[in-house]
């Protein structure tokens, strides 16, 4: 394998396990702990086998390719083509004839193959040494720029003698709000805005490895490794993104939510398409400039194609280089899926089937490796979930109601039908909250408050809506558009109040008191009119269509009776209440994932538990037993580099043992405040304290500030405290790194900090204290999840009717505890990041001896782990 180093011998390991895997087409769970340099190990593993797949099937093509040439009566029988079998009963010619005939096409297809992909490798050569072409797109692209733009300030002049009525302009503007007759079939090219060039787009898709982790951040450091790589330079590469992430046009950016600006997006590319056939009235439509996106431009996109296959750049370089040459890094990097080798995105865009199409990702026959998978089953389970309040449901019947009653003579019979039962589904469902659509979500108080749970058939039939078909209204929203269309009314005409206005005198005015109110409201960002403040539940929701989440929910109502339940969250108001679709059953989504590709590898720094990948994700999708491979290396440390320690009872030889009965004792946070006091003043540098929950962490705080244990803590470290807001975190973590390294440069009392954290919060996943940041890792407790949670109750009692027995515990039991260890493995991995790191790991505790819980701790870890009855003798062992 190539490498940048000489490799770790566990990373040849690695790379050997991984290269196997994918050779023999398998689903593997690969564990590599952080540190010991996972990325490098399955880009070098990965991309390693792409080339030997490659080389193997050129040299099968030119053998091929040269049979037929040489003119040779068909094939040697063993590399006859599939099929073409001697069928029972026919007559040898004609056979032979059909042999014949499935080889020339066999042949043509390949020469055509070998056409395309000479004709894609000579372009990319062609751009790589050429700089004429490189500015000519850029210069052409600037001269039709100013082209356009004095044309319209031409158009502009004249038509100012035109005095053009208001009137008209309104017209137009609203006659894209109305939806289109349904059944057409023209909408799928609308929607796809790509059928200027339909041959180049039925681009043939190479084998290529689909690369998931879970941030964007996490995804640019995977990149920029691959750049490091000796793969960096031949390695045809593209970084896929959400719009928020790749958008480049400011107007659009400047919306700030995701829901608002794809839809602003597809809004534009409409226009675009409307533009063309309304080309020659244009002097009529004044408003052209700001309804087409000046990046979508398809030559200007296939330039950006070309270049970003020539070399490898993470999105950050995408975006500047569709800045620069002006075009969508969005569609321009979704042009690249074909041609690429390797894909790298976002988790959540390819485990999302609908997602998955519209990105244009086919996954058959592809490698697809998962990184950062330790919460996949979680991921998939959110990713398919959905909910919606009572005010979500009443406002999108009332913005639905105005439309129909603005719009009903233009609308056709099929439309009507539809929207009216898209209206009754949201008025059975705010009546299943005990509510009424007609009345204010917010003053209607809910008689029995609570939290119940059906399952999806219980509900549509208790709701009475088990007569409509969902997959039929589902469809419908999808190729309407209807919550787009109804998304631009409410934007125009604002709040539910003034919606409807019948006259065109009426229209003026509420155009004229929108324009008023956007003046007031200090030109809102959107350029858009607001809706006028009407109640403040209204407010939150205008920030996108409540419709979109509402298709979220219908769609959820499409699974499988048995995979998932709806929870009926009655709280104080309707408008305060909710449904929510749980998925349990998340193996359903991953089925096809599994079925169409090649191979899945499922990686991570922390994998253990590994069972419940197994038995509940792998198995419960119809893989085989024998497909699975599970791969997991120790770490590159020394074994004196790492001491982890299982603490019974405290100084004052209390046992340590925080359930949800004891924690609360006021001797039991003594003992926790003594136990870190010890540990304080022995161990230099960073101590991390991980805390079952925020609740928890600031009960101990301030029962510590209390009894002044705090004041004689802060003595030796200065104590932080992980904020509850994500914008926080990066400036608490600043300021403890930067109080570390000024202890340990000037020396004195004070020899470092404190930080107190939260299990599952900001800083027990994807953050790093290695070396002096985090010298000892402190578990208080075991993080259980909340067993009264009515979800967790729900997965529970499916998980012990659906998955056999483990070891005789029953299943349930065993995900209370998989959830637990998992997060105090990813907590207290974050101490040792590299080979020369050290540090020392405290689990409070006397539960973490028992043999289930100890063999849930990775192996390089539970292999050091030392149990300790007393602290004195462990005290002893962390001086030394």
């Amino acid at each position: 394998f190539p490498f940048p180093y000489t490799p770790y011998r566990i990373q040849e390991q690695f790379m050997e396990a991984l290269y196997g895997a994918l050779e023999a087409g398998r689903v593997g769970i690969f564990e590599s702990p952080t540190g010991t340099g996972k990325s490098l190990s399955l880009i070098c593993g990965a991309l390693s086998w792409l080339r030997d797949w490659e080389e193997k099937r050129r040299q099968e093509e030119a053998r091929l390719l040269a049979l037929g040439a040489g003119g040779q009566d068909g094939l040697t029988p063993q590399q006859a083509p599939p099929g073409s079998a001697d069928t029972a009963g026919q007559p040898d010619w004609v056979a032979a004839f059909v042999q014949k005939k499935e080889e020339r096409d066999m042949l043509n297809r390949l020469k055509e193959e070998q056409i395309r992909r000479k004709k894609r490798e000579d372009r990319l050569e062609e751009i790589r040494h050429n700089v004429h072409l490189k500015y000519a797109a850029k210069r052409k692209r600037c001269e039709e720029d100013e082209a356009k733009r004095l044309l319209q300030l031409s158009k502009e002049a004249l038509s100012q003698g035109a005095g053009e009525s208001a009137l008209d302009q309104l017209d137009h503007n609203e006659k894209e709000l109305i939806l289109a007759e349904y059944e057409s079939d023209d909408e799928k090219k609308l929607v796809s805005g790509l059928e200027e060039d339909d041959d180049d787009l039925e681009e043939e898709h190479v084998t290529k490895i689909y690369y998931c982790s879970r941030t964007h951040s996490q995804l640019s450091q995977f990149v920029r490794e691959v750049q490091k790589s000796p793969f960096g330079k031949d390695t045809r590469l593209v970084a896929l993104g959400s719009r928020q992430n790749l958008c480049v046009n400011e107007e659009v950016r400047s919306l700030g939510a995701l829901q608002l600006i794809n839809d602003r997006c597809m809004e534009m590319q409409k226009n675009k398409h409307e533009k063309k056939s309304n080309e020659e009235n244009e002097g009529k439509k004044r408003c052209v400039s700001r309804t087409v996106c000046p990046f979508y431009s398809y030559e200007q996109m296939q330039f950006l194609r070309d270049e970003v296959l020539m070399e490898v750049q993470d999105i950050e370089q995408l975006v500047s280089l569709g800045r620069e040459i002006k075009a969508c890094p969005y569609y321009g990097s979704r042009f690249a899926i074909p041609a690429a080798q390797l894909v790298v995105l976002p988790y959540q865009m390819l485990l999302h089937e609908p997602t998955r199409n519209a990105a244009g990702i086919k996954l058959k026959d592809q490698v697809v490796i998962i990184d950062e998978a330790h919460n996949l089953i979680d991921t998939i389970t959110c990713i398919h979930s959905a909910e919606v309040s009572g005010s979500q449901l009443c406002c999108a019947h009332s913005q639905l109601s105005q439309y129909m009653e603005r719009y009903r003579k233009c609308l056709k019979a099929k439309n009507l039908m539809y929207i009216k039962q898209i209206l009754y589904l949201l008025e059975q469902f705010v009546a299943m909250l005990g509510g009424n659509v007609n009345q204010n979500p917010g003053c209607q108080a809910v008689s029995q408050t609570g939290t119940v749970l059906k399952s999806i058939n219980d509900f549509l039939f208790q709701s009475q809506t088990d007569n409509i078909n969902l997959f039929k209204v589902q469809r419908y929203c999808e190729k309407s558009l209807i919550s787009r269309k109804l998304f631009g009314f409410v934007e125009r005409y604002g709040g539910p109040a003034s919606a409807v206005k019948t006259n065109k005198e009426n229209q003026k005015l509420a155009g004229l008191q929108n324009f008023l109110l956007t003046l007031q409201q200090g030109s809102d960002k959107e350029g858009t009119p607001q809706s006028p403040p009407m109640e403040a539940e209204h407010d939150q929701l205008q920030t996108a269509s409540p419709l979109m989440q509402i298709e979220g929910f219908l769609s959820a109502l499409t699974n499988a009776n048995q995979d998932g339940r709806v929870i009926l969250n009655r709280q104080g108001t309707v408008g305060q209440s909710s449904l929510k679709f749980l998925l349990l059953n998340p193996a359903v989504h991953f089925a096809k994932v599994v079925e169409e590709c090649r191979a899945v590898i499922i990686a991570g720094g922390t994998m253990q538990p590994v069972a419940d990948f197994r038995e509940e994700l792998l198995c419960g999708a119809g893989v085989d037993s024998a497909r699975i491979v599970e791969f997991s290396c120790g770490h590159v440390i020394p074994p004196e580099n790492i001491l982890p320690i299982i603490l019974c009872s405290g100084p004052s030889n209390q046992q340590l043992e925080f359930t949800y009965q004891t924690r609360d004792l006021p001797q039991m946070m003594d003992e926790t405040g003594r136990i870190l006091c010890n540990l304080c003043n022995v161990i230099p540098g960073g101590v991390v304290c991980f805390f079952p929950s925020y609740e928890y962490e600031k009960q101990v705080y301030g029962h510590w500030e209390k009894t002044g244990l705090l004041s004689r803590l802060a003595v030796k470290k200065k104590i932080f405290q992980e904020p509850k807001k994500a914008s926080q975190v990066e400036q608490v973590l600043v300021e403890y790194a930067k109080c570390i390294k000024r202890c340990s440069q000037t020396g004195g009392q004070m020899t470092g900090a404190l930080l107190l954290s939260v299990v599952g919060g900001k800083m027990s996943e994807g953050i790093n204290f290695s070396d002096d940041l985090g010298r000892c890792v402190i578990m208080v407790g075991m993080p259980y999840p909340n067993i009264r949670s009515p979800e967790l109750q729900e997965k529970m009692a499916w998980l012990d009717k659906t998955m056999p027995r483990a070891a005789g515990q029953a299943p349930s039991r065993v995900l209370i505890e998989n959830l637990c260890m998992k997060a105090v493995n990813q907590s207290i991995g974050r101490a040792i990041r590299h080979q020369k790191d050290f540090a020392s790991i405290l689990l409070l505790d006397h539960r973490y001896t028992r043999p289930a819980i100890f063999n849930k701790l990775p192996q390089w870890i539970r292999e050091r782990t030392q149990v300790k009855p007393a602290f004195g003798s462990a005290f002893a062992e962390l001086r030394k």
